[in-house]
């Protein structure tokens, strides 16, 4: 029954994979998700105003909490020692939307594409929560991997990877 799936044993349980056997190796990941916001949400983002503060800093701190907490939020995956976490924001007022970019690296057994997704998506959890006070119909989306490198499967580069910009170092 387990042939072929890492996370269900013998007997068809599901299980944590042991990676205890495998090789050390330095891992990244950079996940991304947007934020869909009214103009005036946007208005008030943009210029601090909002009435619970600065939606944006305390989304990255949010953000970068969640990559330090995965595995208490994802129960099959393992518990790494996080080398780097950030997560950074490309705010286009233009169009409403808060890009949002997180980025997760260690070196260890594991891939840490789950924390880079987690923190993408509990910082734009965080700009809703922030914004919600003036606006209900907030829109996330688009949450995905954008660039992995390390492992056994090596490089993944997503085709939402902006064009012409540079890889990051592994």
């Amino acid at each position: 029954m387990s042939e072929g799936f890492t996370h269900i044993d013998a007997e068809g349980r599901t299980r944590m994979v042991d990676v205890g056997g495998k090789s050390k190796t330095r891992r990244l990941a950079i996940a991304g998700c947007e934020v869909r916001l009214s103009a005036q949400t946007m208005k008030l983002l943009a210029t601090a105003a909002l009435p619970k503060g600065d939606a944006l800093a305390t989304a990255k701190i949010a953000g970068i909490m969640a990559a330090k907490r995965t595995s208490d939020l994802i129960p099959l995956c393992h518990p790494l020692p996080l080398a780097f976490a950030d997560v950074r924001f490309d705010v286009d007022q233009a169009s409403a939307i808060v890009r949002v970019e997180a980025e997760a690296s260690t070196t260890a057994e594991t891939g840490v594409e789950m924390e880079a997704l987690a923190a993408a998506s509990v910082a734009a959890l965080t700009i809703y929560d922030m914004c919600k006070a003036v606006q209900k119909d907030i829109v996330i989306s688009e949450i995905r991997l954008l660039y992995k490198a390390g492992g056994k499967s090596g490089t993944f580069v997503s085709p939402h990877w902006p064009a012409g910009r540079p890889f990051p170092d592994a």
